[in-house]
């Protein structure tokens, strides 16, 4: 650290000190950018990683990020990573902020209804009732319909 002797010159009435030296000013104010372009970039980060589904439970003290996708069928176990990762520093500061135990549920289905063996512990985490079939029935319909618009 650097350190340089200056003597206070008066104070304003805005209670800011005026300091003799220009050299300590310029310091403290290229260190209060840098602060700020950081605080900038770790808040451009989080923001960007946001879930589809937030579920918090206050009587669980428990909060879930739910991320949905329809991806192709070759790209589902590479969607599925890539969405736990995308969560790991909203999960992090989650836990710190609402003091909860934070859970990750990715929900990737292939556009023909493929699905990975870890789909099922998956959808057994969400509340209420969930079948399979159906969400794999939804997302081959859709396909379907996407489908049907282009080629007519």
């Amino acid at each position: 650290m650097i350190y340089f002797h200056s003597k206070i010159v008066a104070v304003n009435p805005k209670g800011l000190i005026l300091i003799r030296q220009t050299r300590t000013i310029v310091l403290v104010v290229v260190v209060v950018v840098i602060v700020i372009i950081i605080i900038i970039i770790i808040i451009i980060t989080i923001h960007n990683n946001e879930p589809d589904i937030i579920i918090r439970d206050n009587e669980k003290v428990t909060c879930m990020f739910i991320d949905v996708a329809i991806s192709g069928d070759r790209n589902v176990i590479k969607k599925e990573t890539e969405k736990i990762l995308k969560c790991k520093d909203l999960t992090t500061e989650i836990q710190c902020m609402w003091n909860v135990k934070t859970k990750e549920i990715p929900v990737i289905i292939g556009a023909t209804g493929t699905i990975l063996k870890s789909f099922r512990k998956y959808v057994s985490n969400i509340t209420g009732k969930h079948e399979v079939k159906e969400l794999q029935k939804t997302a081959i319909l859709g396909t379907a319909h996407i489908l049907r618009k282009v080629l007519m």
